[in-house]
């Protein structure tokens, strides 16, 4: 995820907290789970700058989690990198 994190990244979380590049890249945040992606739209705004959506399903030993969710690339230094994420929950 280091070099797919853009220097800049930051994260609106489904629960409305704010997290870091560098909260993200902790060891005690990565836990394992099962995620499924529904409807997954790219569209691209620029040459280089894209947004993708789709809907999350994330399966954990004990509950099954959805969220909307939305994410903006950009292609620089010869490769995409996430440069911002942003979480809902669906209504």
């Amino acid at each position: 995820m280091d070099q797919t994190f853009a220097p800049d990244f930051h994260e609106f979380g489904r629960s409305g907290s704010i997290h870091t590049r560098a909260e993200l890249l902790l060891d005690n945040w990565r836990h394992d789970f099962e995620a499924i992606l529904h409807d997954v739209t790219v569209r691209h705004l620029a040459p280089d700058i894209a947004h993708c959506t789709y809907i999350s399903e994330v399966k954990t030993p004990t509950a099954t989690e959805w969220a909307n969710r939305s994410t903006l690339w950009n292609h620089t230094t010869g490769r995409w990198q996430l440069r911002f994420h942003q979480s809902t929950s669906p209504k």
